[in-house]
């Protein structure tokens, strides 16, 4: 095993909480906990294609929001969404 280092990141308080919550549930360590994560991270971003990570946040300007807004107040389900959605049912 290699020499251990320690980083220095800061988070906001919504992921510190999630990786409190996921210590506690499985007793894994924090350390432990981040660096799986982070490696696994970084091998996904190595091995796939860029069209393929989905990234946790998404930023939309006022009016894509806005664009997006209306179209969930005034659209309608496709055929295809309606399968979708039944399938396992």
């Amino acid at each position: 095993m290699s020499q251990a280092i320690q980083i220095s990141a800061f988070v906001s308080s919504a992921t510190k909480e999630l990786l409190e919550r996921q210590v506690r549930a499985t007793g894994v360590k924090k350390g432990h906990l981040v660096e799986q994560a982070l490696r696994h991270y970084l091998q996904a971003l190595q091995e796939l294609p860029a069209d393929v990570i989905v990234h946790p946040k998404l930023v939309v300007t006022r009016e894509s929001g806005r664009v997006i807004l209306k179209q969930m107040e005034t659209g309608r389900p496709t055929d295809a969404l309606r399968d979708l959605m039944r399938d396992g049912d």
